[in-house]
């Protein structure tokens, strides 16, 4: 059996493709403005790392993300300059990836013939 559970202190933001290559050229900055927007908001989470992936973008914060904390999150991509607003989407919490993989059954097989 294999399960891989997601990393909920993750945080992914869809978008196309060339926004992902506009917020990640400034990243360091947008990096700093989300700790300070989420600082004002007197969250407890924190931007750790902002990375891209073929989706959109996914922020790691320092402890899972509250409704609250994904808000200000989204209004800040949304605002950012440079970017297209229309092609972003809400932003999300991973899904989950748990599986269970059956290798074989075994069974009992009883021969009712007379021996």
């Amino acid at each position: 059996m294999t399960i891989k559970e997601p990393l909920h202190k993750q945080v992914i933001i869809p978008m196309g493709n060339e926004n992902i290559a506009k917020f990640m050229k400034n990243s360091a900055i947008h990096f700093t403005n989300l700790n300070r927007n989420l600082k004002n908001a007197k969250s407890e989470v924190l931007v750790d790392f902002i990375c891209s992936d073929p989706v959109g973008i996914t922020v790691i914060v320092n402890k899972v993300s509250l409704p609250s904390d994904l808000l200000i999150i989204k209004n800040y991509v949304k605002n950012s300059e440079s970017i297209d607003s229309s092609q972003v989407d809400s932003p999300r919490l991973p899904q989950s990836k748990s599986y269970l993989k059956i290798i074989g059954i075994s069974f009992f097989f009883h021969d009712n013939l007379q021996n």
